[in-house]
């Protein structure tokens, strides 16, 4: 094994089914102590990408390492150091939380289990719910039990798959400090998400649709490249406005967030002229930065589902 270089080092991956291209030709890179961030619509390619890495999946092109081998060759070298959580609780429900810890360190084959499962539930904060079934944990519980069960074996790469749905925010919140002090540790996530602002608390992200990568980098990065021009109004009769809005040329979308609304374009001078006769008669307008959501929306237009 090489520990010298990217975690996941993938070019060309490509993966079908009956005919239909799921991932093509995707080539990626993440660091070590990475938290890389994986967006996209449902059905966009992050879940087969995500087996592919761990050896679940065969790809039908290209190839690649994850930490250090081949991700063909020697995936049953791969497996033991990544920890895979899921995007539904797979977990026993029948099984108390200290049984479900105990069946998968048997899995992982963990020395010293009694030991390790006891640390866990300590480090976790799962202590007090060790005698409780697994099933009547709340969904926030649920998640950090499931991420318990991932870490018990020490692995060197996490693949979470949608994590935190479900959740409520207090517990997505949790889940994130939990994530960043794994990171700490140097300790890579890949995590596939559907929220925006959890891809804003990402090291570097990448946008998938339909199989395709459209872009990666930093938020920051990936926001100043589309390029996108926005601005934000406020005042009477809102849903009319965006009406009429939406109907004239340069405006790319108008998207409501509480009482204002969001005005954007690629080209700042049309989007100019087209909010022209509105910026009188008792609107507010001011120039506002692009969001994540408005970028990912905007590179989806004109890249449907085929």
């Amino acid at each position: 094994m090489n520990d010298v270089g990217p975690v996941i080092d993938v070019k060309e991956l490509t993966k079908a089914f009956s005919g239909k291209t799921v991932v093509n030709r995707l080539s990626l890179q993440v660091e070590q102590g990475e938290i890389f961030g994986f967006l996209g619509p449902n059905g966009s390619g992050k879940t087969t990408f995500i087996r592919m890495l761990c050896g679940l999946l065969e790809p039908d092109g290209g190839g690649g390492c994850c930490l250090g081998y081949d991700i063909v060759g020697e995936a049953d070298r791969i497996r033991p150091n990544v920890g895979y959580m899921a995007q539904h609780f797979s977990l026993y429900e029948d099984l108390s939380v200290r049984e479900n810890l105990d069946f998968m360190a048997r899995i992982y084959q963990v020395g010293n289990r009694s030991r390790v499962v006891k640390q866990t539930l300590e480090r976790m904060g799962l202590d007090h719910f060790s005698g409780q079934l697994a099933g009547t944990l709340s969904g926030g519980w649920k998640q950090r039990l499931a991420l318990a069960c991932c870490l018990l074996h020490e692995p060197r790469l996490l693949l979470l798959d949608e994590p935190t749905a479900g959740v409520d925010p207090k517990a997505r919140r949790d889940f994130w400090d939990d994530v960043y002090a794994l990171s700490a540790d140097g300790i890579t996530s890949l995590i596939s998400t559907h929220y925006m602002d959890e891809a804003e608390r990402c090291h570097r992200l990448a946008y998938l649709a339909y199989g395709d990568l459209l872009t990666s980098g930093t938020a920051e990065e990936v926001i100043q490249r589309e390029g996108l021009m926005t601005w934000s109004v406020s005042g009477k009769n809102m849903p009319e406005l965006a009406r009429q809005l939406k109907a004239r040329e340069g405006v790319e979308q108008v998207v409501p967030f509480g009482n204002t609304l969001h005005v954007s374009g690629h080209d700042g001078e049309r989007l100019k002229a087209a909010i022209a006769p509105y910026r009188e008669d008792g609107y507010r307008w001011e120039r506002s930065e692009a969001n994540l959501e408005e970028t990912f929306i905007s590179l989806m237009q004109g890249h449907e589902e085929p």
